[in-house]
Parts: C-alpha cells; sequence; structure tokens
C-alpha cells in the first residue's frame, strides 16, 4: 500500500500530493502557519499520525487549509472487486442531487446523474435503484436508505451527501464523520463499490456576501475533508466535484444555481463512467455530455423559483438563517480584529478532531474483540 504523501490514489480526481516528509522526521510542512505569526498551530489528536492538509476551493477569502488526517489506524481498507460478475445492480443513495433535482423528463420525474450513469455501466441492461429523497441529510441515508440498499446486495452504491447537513442549524461535522464512516463500512463489507463525491459549497453557489458565505464555506469544506479522507480508507472511486470549471459554468446548473442542469447531471455522470472504466468496471457507452432536452425558459425558471423555490427558502428562513446571521456577525467581527484565521483554525481542529475519533472507536472495538 502506497504511503500518502507520495502521491493520491489513480482514481481520484484533484486528490492534493502531500508534500510533507515521512512521518518522524520533524515537522511535516514548516515552521508555523503560513498566514500569520503567533497563531496556534493545531497538530491534532495525538492517535492521528500526521495531519496531511486540504487545499478548500479558490473562491473562500483567507486561508482555506484544513489541518486532518488522511488515514487511520486499525483494520485494512477494503479491497473491492476488480470487475463485476454477472447482472450488475447499483443503488444510489443521497439527496436532491443524486434524485435527479434539475433534469426533469415529464410529469414531474427526476432523472439525473445515477440513472444516467447506469445506462452505461454495462451492454445489458442493469439493475438501477434510486433510494435518494429531496432534503436528506447523513442521518437520513445511514437510518432509512442504508438498510433498503443493503436488502437488494448492490454490487455498486452511490453515496453523495452531505450538503444539506451543512444547510441546519444543528451541524456537527464529528457526527457527520460517524455516520458517513458507518455507511461506507456496511456497504464495503458487503462487497460492494462505493461511489463519492466531494461538492461546491452552496453559498457560493447562491452568490451570497462573503460574511454569510464563509461560514457555510467552511463548513462544506469540513464534509469534504471527511469525505476525502474516508474515501481514501474504503478505497471509494472518488469524484473531486467541488471545484473546477463546472462550477462556474452557469449552462451547468439550473435555475436554483444549486442543482445541475441537465448538462451538469450528464457531467457528472460522465466523469463518474470515465473512473468507473479506468478500473474496467463501467463496459457500456459512456453517457453522452448534450442535453437531450431544450434548456428551460426564463419564465419556467422564474416560475420553479416562485413555487418550489420558495418553499426551499422558507425552511431555511426557520431553521439555518438564525444561526447564519449570527454565524455571519461572528465572521465579521474577527474580519475587524484581524483574526479571522482563528475561525479555520478552529473548523481544523473539529475536522481533525472528528476523525480522530473513528480511529479511537475503532481501537476500542479491536480490543474488545481480541
Amino acid at each position: 500500500m502506497r504511503p500518502p504523501w507520495v502521491e493520491g490514489p489513480p482514481w481520484v480526481e484533484g486528490s492534493p500530493r502531500f508534500e510533507g516528509p515521512p512521518w518522524g522526521e520533524g515537522p511535516p510542512w514548516g515552521e508555523g502557519p503560513p498566514w500569520g505569526e503567533g497563531l496556534p498551530w493545531f497538530e491534532g489528536p495525538p492517535w492521528v499520525q500526521g495531519s496531511p492538509r486540504f487545499e478548500g476551493p479558490p473562491w473562500v477569502e483567507g486561508p482555506s487549509r484544513f489541518e486532518g488526517p488522511s488515514r487511520f489506524e486499525g483494520p485494512q481498507r477494503f479491497e473491492g472487486p476488480q470487475r463485476f460478475e454477472g447482472p450488475l445492480r447499483f443503488v444510489a443513495l443521497g439527496d436532491s442531487l443524486t434524485e435527479g433535482v434539475g433534469d426533469p423528463v415529464g410529469d414531474g420525474v427526476w432523472r439525473g446523474w445515477a440513472a444516467l450513469l447506469a445506462d452505461g455501466l454495462a451492454e445489458e441492461p442493469v439493475g438501477f435503484t434510486n433510494l435518494a429523497v429531496s432534503g436528506s441529510q447523513t442521518r437520513d441515508v445511514l437510518e432509512r436508505q442504508l438498510p433498503a440498499a443493503l436488502e437488494l446486495r448492490p454490487d455498486l452504491v452511490s453515496v453523495v451527501v452531505g450538503v444539506n447537513d451543512t444547510l441546519r442549524c444543528t451541524f456537527d461535522i464529528r457526527a457527520v464523520a460517524a455516520r458517513l464512516d458507518q455507511v461506507y463500512a456496511a456497504c464495503t463489507e458487503r462487497g460492494a463499490v462505493l461511489l463519492t463525491a466531494c461538492l461546491p459549497d452552496p453559498g457560493t453557489m447562491l452568490g451570497l456576501p462573503g460574511a454569510l458565505a464563509h461560514p457555510l464555506a467552511r463548513r462544506q469544506r469540513a464534509v469534504n475533508t471527511v469525505v476525502h479522507a474516508l474515501s481514501e480508507r474504503y478505497e471509494a472511486l472518488h469524484l473531486h466535484a467541488c471545484e473546477g470549471e463546472w462550477t462556474s459554468d452557469r449552462a451547468m446548473w439550473s435555475a436554483d444555481r444549486l442543482h445541475p442542469a441537465e448538462r451538469g447531471h450528464r457531467q457528472l455522470a460522465l466523469r463518474f463512467h470515465t473512473l468507473l472504466a479506468e478500473r474496467g468496471l463501467a463496459t457500456g457507452p459512456a453517457p453522452s455530455p448534450e442535453p437531450e432536452f431544450p434548456v428551460p425558459t426564463t419564465s419556467a425558471s422564474l416560475w420553479w423559483l416562485a413555487t418550489a423555490g420558495t418553499g426551499w427558502v422558507a425552511r431555511r428562513c426557520t431553521d439555518l438563517l438564525p444561526q447564519l446571521l449570527t454565524l455571519a456577525a461572528d465572521e465579521l467581527r474577527h474580519r475587524a480584529r484581524g483574526t479571522s484565521a482563528r475561525l479555520d483554525l478552529r473548523a481544523s481542529a473539529a475536522v481533525s478532531a472528528a476523525l480522530g475519533a473513528l480511529s479511537v472507536t475503532e481501537q476500542a472495538d479491536a480490543a474488545q474483540v481480541y
């Protein structure tokens, strides 16, 4: 198994290279933090070996690196199959992104990237089941969708979720990490190949002012860091979709600016197909990047925003907005004092603690077994 500081796994698009020296040869990346003097440097819990940095999206002002572990001590990672045998069973878990919102095919039915991917997985028909539900959080995937998925005995499982967690006043990165770890483990323990993705932060996609966008960006970077680490651990085929040209191309996104349009869903399906084909797991034709249906008119987009979009805003105003205003005020205070880096360090510590807690839990479980 290659050490992660040499180079990231070949199936992870955009996986950052780790430039620090091998463990045990002094400080892994220099003398103190790069963004200021006198600020504490968080080194993570003592049971985690090393803390490789995560490069956050370029649109976030100020320091955007998370200090968090990328690997765990304990059980070895699951070695997934290299080819599927027999009729392929593909199950998709997640929220509105995987449900297909933004890619309508008539009569109020959504299609989405997962259905487009399923059509190109093999020459013969694929058994595809989409269990994703709009608005789902990691808790919903763990408690509701996962049991139904395991009953289907899937060969391939996609788990793309987490954005809705960041849009709740109850956001807790430690709980998110624990739930994702349980979902990933349950799927891979049964021999399924796992598909994951990191996603853009909703504050930036909505074009919110900086003081409102930065707290959401910080939360989404935390979720993405956890997904990166767990994807490496469980040898998932991971799509690095949190940045790149597609995030700023308006043709890729629907009127709400949160969900991909048909072209965006096709882009996701095509990129996932490429990852699978590189490992010999997709043998059917790749999805076309070109839309099948006309782009919705401006009036149709406005009508959607005035109906379904209004409901979403109303729900967030009663849940997230009060807390988001508090976070924005805190952001402005730190900016005025020149201490914004402390917010990033605080988030970094929370991510490291969340991942470190998974290692401690597993070591305790292993001790009980023996």
